[in-house]
Parts: structure tokens; C-alpha cells; sequence
């Protein structure tokens, strides 16, 4: 069996990235949830679902196994569709988001990072696969 490249290169960065957005979220929906949950549930709810898929992306992209990388693949798949479903929610129906959360706007409160990145790692998924 050959040995992976998903957490080697490039790899670490993007797995330091996904570190830094599970603890920006992680903190930011703690903190939103614990004082003002009543103001937004749904997007502070959102947000704190984010930070659970950042933290499971980067756990997964950093031990970098098989079975890690089709965790890596599958989470980052659903973090794409959720930035996709709620920036589009949130566009379409701006009263259902009186708060913005991490992926409100496509990302928009976060240079439309939580747009890209999805994008960037599952293509770096795929370019660093290994033959079976």
C-alpha cells in the first residue's frame, strides 16, 4: 500500500487553514449561542454546525489514513453544500438570518473563504489521492 499525500505539501496548509476556521467557529457560535442564542437561533445554530465540519475536515485531512480521506471527502462535500444552501437561503430569504453565520452570504463576513475552500479541498483530495 502506498502511503498517503493528502497531509503532506500543500496538504498542511490547508489543514492549518482548516484549524484556524474550527476554532474561529467554534468560538464565535460558543459564544453566540451561549449569549444571544435567542437572537438568531437558526444562523448561530448554522455556525456552530460549520465549526463541527472544520473540525472534523481538519482532524481527518491532519491523520490523512484512507478512511480519514473519505471522512475528509464527505465533510468537506457537505460543507460545500451547506455554504451553498445557506448563502443562497440567505440572499433569498435575508429575514430568516437577522445574524449572519459562517457561511451567510456565501462566506461573504469572511472574504467568501468558506466558498473557496471546499472547492480547494476537495480538488486537493483528489489531486493527492493514491492509486488502489
Amino acid at each position: 500500500m502506498s502511503e498517503s499525500r493528502v497531509n503532506r505539501g500543500f496538504g498542511r496548509v490547508l489543514i492549518v487553514i482548516y484549524g484556524v476556521f474550527a476554532l474561529a467557529a467554534t468560538a464565535r457560535s460558543f459564544s453566540q449561542i451561549v449569549t444571544r442564542f435567542d437572537e438568531a437561533p437558526v444562523a448561530y445554530t448554522l455556525s456552530a454546525i460549520a465549526a463541527l465540519i472544520y473540525i472534523v475536515a481538519t482532524v481527518a485531512l491532519a491523520r490523512g489514513d484512507r478512511t480519514s480521506t473519505r471522512v475528509a471527502t464527505v465533510a468537506i462535500a457537505i460543507e460545500l453544500a451547506g455554504v451553498l444552501v445557506v448563502g443562497l437561503a440567505s440572499l433569498l430569504a435575508p429575514a430568516a438570518f437577522p445574524e449572519a453565520s459562517v457561511w451567510s452570504g456565501f462566506g461573504s463576513g469572511y472574504l467568501f473563504i468558506p466558498l473557496v475552500l471546499p472547492l480547494v479541498g476537495l480538488w486537493w483530495l483528489w489531486r493527492s489521492r493514491t492509486p488502489q
